[in-house]
C-alpha cells in the first residue's frame, strides 16, 4: 500500500480506503459476518482510511465499523457524513448537526469524528454558507476534528473551496465522470484540500463483470433508483444508462494490460493524478478488497492511455451523462 498527504491534515491516507455504503443495504444484503470479514482484509492490507455516513442502513454502517475498529491497534481515520438522514432538504440547525453528530459518535464508539463532511445537500445551504459555521462550533467543541463536503456536481465543490478553513471534498471521478481534471484538481490542489473520490468502478459498471442480462435485488440501488427514483441518479453508474455503459466497458477493454483486471485499471486510472488524495471502492466480498488494494501496486497507465480515455469521455461519454455534473 502506497500512502498520500490527506490535505493539510498531516495525516497519510492510503491510497485505497474503504468505502462502507454497501454495509447499509442499498447494495443487496451483506452478513455482518462477512462485514467483518471486508473490514479485517482492509485493515490486513494497509488500508487505514473508513468512509461511512448515517444514512447507511440507518446508523448500521457506522455501528458495524466502529464496532470493528475500537477493538483495533493502529492509526486509523474515519470519516462520516451527515445531511441526508436528517434534515434533508431544508431543516437544518446547529443543533440539528450537533445532534447528528452525537449519535454517530455513539455509533463509531469515539470520543470526536476524524472528519464530517456535508451528505450532498441541496445548494443553496452551500452558498449561504453558515451551515460550515455550525461545523466549526462543532470542531471548537472537539465533536469533529475537520469538515468537509460530499458534493453532486463541480459547482458545489468550487462552493465550497471558498471556505479557507474546509479539509476535503468527496466527488465522483472516474473514467466515466472526468469533469474533475479540467474544473477542481488545480484549485483543491493549491488550497490544499484534500480530494476522496467515491464511485471509483461506477457502481460496478467498470468491473467488467456485468451482462445486459445482469439483474440486481429489489434492494439494490442498481435497481430502484436506476434512474434517479429515489435519489440524484449520477449516484447509479454515473448517471449513464446502464446498456449504454456496458458497451463503454466493451470500448476499454482493450486498452486493459493483461496483468490487470478490468477494476484495477479503473483504479490505477485515479490514482495517477496526485491530486487524488484516497479512492474509496466498496467491497461486498473480501477478496474484492484485496483485488481493489492491489491496484496501487501496478505502474500508471501511460500518457497514451489517458489520451485515449480522455477522448472517448469528450466524444462519447460527457453527452450522455444524464445529471448534471
Amino acid at each position: 500500500m502506497q500512502y498520500r498527504e490527506f490535505g493539510n491534515t498531516g495525516f497519510k491516507a492510503s491510497e485505497i480506503g474503504l468505502g462502507t455504503w454497501q454495509f447499509g443495504g442499498d447494495w443487496g444484503e451483506i452478513s455482518d459476518e462477512e462485514i467483518n470479514a471486508i473490514l479485517k482484509a482492509a485493515l490486513d492490507s494497509g488500508v487505514n482510511f473508513f468512509d461511512t455516513a448515517d444514512v447507511y442502513g440507518a446508523g448500521r454502517s457506522e455501528t458495524l465499523v466502529g464496532n470493528f475498529l475500537r477493538n483495533q491497534s493502529g492509526n486509523t481515520f474515519v470519516a462520516t457524513k451527515l445531511g441526508r438522514l436528517e434534515g434533508y432538504p431544508d431543516n437544518y440547525s446547529l443543533e440539528l448537526l450537533k445532534k447528528c453528530t452525537e449519535n454517530s459518535l455513539r455509533r463509531l464508539g469515539r470520543e470526536s469524528i476524524d472528519l464530517i463532511q456535508l451528505h450532498c445537500i441541496p445548494v443553496s445551504w452551500l452558498k449561504d454558507g453558515e451551515i460550515f459555521d455550525w461545523l466549526r462550533a462543532l470542531r471548537s467543541e472537539g465533536k469533529i476534528r475537520y469538515f468537509g463536503a460530499s458534493v453532486e456536481t463541480m459547482e458545489q465543490a468550487l462552493i465550497c473551496l471558498e471556505q479557507d478553513d474546509i479539509t476535503s471534498l468527496q466527488i465522483i471521478f472516474n473514467i466515466f465522470r472526468q469533469k474533475p481534471l479540467e474544473i477542481l484538481f488545480r484549485k483543491a490542489a493549491e488550497k490544499k484540500v484534500a480530494l476522496i473520490t467515491r464511485l471509483p468502478l461506477a457502481s460496478g459498471l467498470l468491473t467488467g463483470k456485468y451482462t445486459k442480462d445482469t439483474v440486481f435485488s429489489s434492494s439494490d440501488h442498481r435497481s430502484y433508483n436506476r434512474n434517479g427514483q429515489a435519489f440524484n441518479a449520477g449516484e447509479t453508474f454515473c448517471g449513464l444508462d446502464f446498456d449504454y455503459g456496458l458497451d463503454l466497458v466493451n470500448q476499454i477493454r482493450p486498452l486493459v494490460p493483461a496483468s490487470m483486471s478490468m477494476s484495477q485499471f479503473a483504479l490505477r486510472f485515479i490514482l495517477d493524478y496526485p491530486e487524488v488524495s484516497v479512492v474509496i471502492p466498496g467491497a461486498s466480498k473480501s477478496k474484492q478488497v484485496i483485488s481493489n488494494v492491489s491496484a496501487a501496486g501496478f505502474e500508471p497507465l501511460g500518457r497514451h492511455v489517458h489520451l485515449v480515455l480522455a477522448q472517448l469521455y469528450q466524444n462519447e461519454i460527457e453527452k450522455n451523462i444524464r445529471v448534471e455534473v
